[in-house]
């Protein structure tokens, strides 16, 4: 199943996509019981709230305004360098030195990203804004010290994320953190499709284009640190909690690393294409 989050007639609803064209309206259905996408995830996506209803969508998606999947995400860890390509391109640029051992996690709050559609804001004071496709994951079952073997079992589904990065203001000192929370610089959609959907995540690809042009191409599989690994990492930090994300890097291909540098500009269309869930399109606005 597919949920997205959306503004219906200015008011934050959320509900389950039939297809790619319409849904199905579950925030008025179900609330106040389950009044986000995120208490629902929180109750265990159980089918019994769904039963009865109709199968058919009474809302197209086209004209609605769509949000994060989850809009109030407790936390949202993100992996650098977990692509041993992504690595090599970054190391080339004199950035890195040596292929992290450990998880380089660092961390986004959930007003630095947009939804599927809705404009990515350049930054305005910098030049080097650019894209990084990536996969996300969402926690359905919360926890601490998670165990690898476990780890999917904490797992509600994926979505798509655009990592949006300033790249002069991530490197103006060792820590990235500035260059990758301006606000509304990234998204995250079009919506979550539950795990039992993506039997094999690493067999999923992530295809990034910039007004068409492909810029990434490679598959999950070639992740470093896994998202088992993941899970375990970050849940030994702090308790994961349902409606979390997990973005888990971008592969080789990023803006930056190009010669000469590619960056999104005012007017620019940028797409994340991920096999089984969909694509995440935004353009590119200014302040």
């Amino acid at each position: 199943m597919k949920f997205a989050s959306f503004l219906r007639d200015g008011q934050a609803s959320w509900g389950q996509v039939v297809g790619e064209e319409g849904v199905i309206d579950l925030g008025r259905r179900l609330g106040p019981t389950f009044p986000t996408l995120k208490a629902f995830i929180e109750a265990g996506l159980p089918a019994s709230a769904l039963a009865g209803l109709p199968a058919a969508p009474d809302l197209p998606l086209q004209g609605l305004t769509m949000l994060p999947p989850v809009t109030d995400p407790l936390h949202i860890w993100c992996l650098a360098l977990n692509y041993v390509d992504h690595h090599a391109e970054v190391q080339s640029a004199g950035r890195v030195q040596e292929l992290p051992k450990y998880p380089a996690v660092f961390t986004r709050t959930i007003d630095t990203f947009t939804g599927h559609g809705q404009p990515l804001r350049h930054p305005g004071v910098s030049e080097q804004f650019d894209y990084e496709g990536e996969l996300a994951v969402v926690i359905g079952k919360g926890g601490h010290r998670i165990r690898p073997e476990d780890a999917f079992e904490h797992v509600a589904g994926y979505t798509i994320l655009n990592d949006g990065s300033v790249r002069d203001w991530q490197f103006h000192t060792k820590q990235i953190t500035p260059g990758k929370n301006f606000w509304r610089s990234g998204a995250i959609g079009p919506w979550m499709v539950t795990r039992d959907e993506i039997p094999d995540v690493d067999a999923l690809n992530i295809r990034t284009t910039l007004n068409g042009a492909v810029l990434q191409d490679d598959p999950a599989g070639l992740m470093v640190h896994k998202i088992p690994r993941f899970i375990e990492y970050v849940s030994s930090i702090a308790p994961l909690r349902p409606g979390d994300i997990l973005a888990t890097g971008t592969p080789s291909g990023v803006g930056f690393s190009r010669k000469p540098p590619v960056w999104m500009k005012v007017g620019d269309v940028c797409e994340v294409a991920i096999d089984r869930i969909g694509v995440l399109r935004n353009p590119v606005a200014g302040e």
